[in-house]
């Protein structure tokens, strides 16, 4: 996987974080800055931190089922973007509160990870280099998230179900992408 893909993974996965981070800057009267940022820290450091553990349990198990990595990236892909997708035509609504103390945050933060730590059991099935890919997942998230607290702070709850949506059908993409690659139907 290259640097263009994890790009988009990077971006596919930092949705969620973007749309919660929006809820966020509804839920302020006023645009605050340093809160942003408290919210980037969480977001983008949870985004890149489960990548780490979910590589470490799809490298123990690699060797098992390395004829079907790519069937296995395809359908984690697959489901994790059905998932965002699924969640973008909720009626349902993040809870909109401006609180970044750390009971909040580790909460919304590991809530809004989850699809990284999957994507790092992919990672390991697909040989990636996975520093790179901590450091763009991380920095991604946290600039979504910083740009998803002003978004919402400034045009309400107008993006969040878009964004989700967005990042659902680019993770379902890649998914594909990585499925025709190693079938050798496409060669990017």
């Amino acid at each position: 996987m290259g640097i263009p893909e994890l790009i988009l993974v990077s971006i596919g996965l930092g949705m969620d974080a973007f749309a919660v981070a929006v809820c966020k800057g509804i839920s302020m009267k006023k645009m605050n800055w340093k809160k942003a940022v408290i919210i980037g820290l969480y977001f983008g450091g949870f985004q890149a931190l489960m990548p780490v553990f979910g590589y470490s349990l799809g490298y123990t198990f690699a060797n098992a089922i390395v004829s079907v990595d790519h069937w296995m990236a395809f359908i984690m892909l697959g489901l994790i973007g059905a998932n965002m997708i699924k969640e973008s035509f909720s009626k349902e609504s993040s809870k909109n509160d401006d609180d970044v103390g750390a009971k909040t945050m580790i909460v919304l933060a590991i809530a809004t990870s989850i699809d990284a730590l999957t994507a790092g059991i992919t990672f390991a099935f697909l040989n990636v280099n996975l520093i790179l890919a901590i450091i763009l997942i991380g920095v991604i998230a946290f600039t979504l998230s910083v740009i998803g607290t002003k978004m919402g702070n400034k045009f309400g709850d107008k993006y969040e179900k878009k964004a989700e949506l967005a990042g659902g059908i680019v993770l379902i993409l890649l998914g594909l992408k990585i499925l025709l690659e190693h079938l050798g139907i496409i060669n990017f």
